[in-house]
């Protein structure tokens, strides 16, 4: 791994999200192993860049609150690639198909989020919300065609590529990974205390980015009659017409709002089941965390979820939307929590980032 890798995304810390947290533990495993990873990404506030991140100039993203958006450029430490790994189709990924193709160097990119998901936020109505939708597919389509192999975290996401924005290039699935040793077992007591959650009833519980497109308003309306408190981490655009929500609610729903990184562990141990409505994941990470820490997963089956979430093994799934099932697959994990955490604690290892990390070094060499 004596050769040098430079990353191009455009969300990094101090933004906090699941490609921010792939990307982080990517690069600290890789560098970790002798390798070089550098990583160019937009300034933020609050964040202060150490050996090898490369901050360049940011815009505010107007329609996207908390999202910026690095001016294109390529910063004078990170041309010195042996391989371009791009993050994002869109911004800083330009600057790495630049580079990528100025030192004729392998591309690799990487599909996180597909752009079509953010058509609601952007479009002011549905005729608008499709059209947006299908340039974002079609400028996806164009650069991912300009790649050398594009990575694909689940093959849900590698069906959506291939069959729904239409890429030809060498598409390959690679996990994101968990780090098993920090999403474990661990105590809880001190996280119920410090939220004051119940000790005596089961706790249901969700994290992640609070937004419209995530569904969590099903989560919140299977809270009725559900002998359980409904205990929602994060933050996002929805936060506050799920607050409303539930106050009509007959059920126990708490907001515990934006959690440290430090937290998850607990706060997924704490837990008796994890539920995740979103029917939009290419591979839902978070999900995959909540089982290393031995928590079931109720999830929609839609998306990366339908093939994450091993029904009757890891958990269960519901038709997207349904908020009848999501409340009875939720009972019926809490039935049956024990024999499921079994099964997640069982399969850690092979979601492991380090499992990952082999099929990338793989992928890197053979570009090399």
């Amino acid at each position: 791994m004596d050769y040098r890798v430079t990353a191009f995304t455009d969300t990094y810390l101090p933004t906090v999200n699941g490609v921010t947290y792939t990307l982080k533990c990517w690069r600290d495993r890789w560098n970790g192993n002798g390798g070089c990873m550098d990583v160019v990404f937009p300034r933020a506030n609050g964040y202060d860049p150490g050996r090898g991140e490369h901050p360049v100039r940011s815009l505010p993203f107007p329609f996207y609150d908390g999202f910026r958006l690095g001016v294109p450029s390529v910063p004078k430490g990170a041309r010195d690639a042996d391989l371009v790994h791009a993050h994002t189709p869109f911004a800083l990924g330009l600057s790495g198909l630049r580079l990528a193709r100025k030192r004729d160097v392998p591309l690799v990119s990487s599909y996180h989020t597909p752009a079509g998901e953010y058509a609601g936020y952007l479009g002011p109505t549905p005729w608008a919300e499709d059209k947006i939708r299908g340039a974002a597919e079609t400028y996806e389509r164009l650069f991912f065609d300009r790649s050398d192999v594009l990575i694909v975290p689940s093959k849900a996401a590698m069906r959506h590529v291939k069959s729904q924005v239409g890429v030809a290039a060498d598409v390959r699935v690679v996990s994101n990974g968990v780090d098993t040793d920090r999403f474990r077992p661990v105590d809880h007591g001190e996280f119920l205390v410090r939220h004051d959650l119940p000790t005596d009833r089961p706790i249901v519980g969700y994290t992640g980015r609070q937004g419209y497109e995530k569904r969590v308003r099903d989560l919140v309306d299977a809270a009725e009659g559900l002998d359980a408190t409904v205990v929602l981490g994060g933050d996002g655009p929805a936060r506050e017409d799920l607050e409303a929500r539930a106050a009509d609610v007959d059920g126990d729903v708490r907001f515990l709002g934006f959690l440290d990184r430090e937290e998850l562990p607990a706060f997924y141990s704490a837990m008796d089941v994890f539920a995740f409505p979103s029917p939009v994941e290419t591979q839902g990470l978070v999900a995959m965390e909540a089982n290393a820490c031995g928590t079931p997963v109720v999830g929609a089956d839609a998306g990366a979820l339908a093939d994450t979430v091993e029904e009757g093994v890891t958990g269960y799934r519901f038709p997207e939307g349904d908020v009848e099932t999501v409340r009875e697959r939720i009972r019926r994990a809490l039935d049956e929590r024990d024999r499921l955490s079994e099964h997640c604690l069982d399969r850690r290892e092979a979601h492991s980032v380090e499992r990952s990390l082999e099929r990338l070094r793989g992928i890197y060499r053979e570009l090399i």
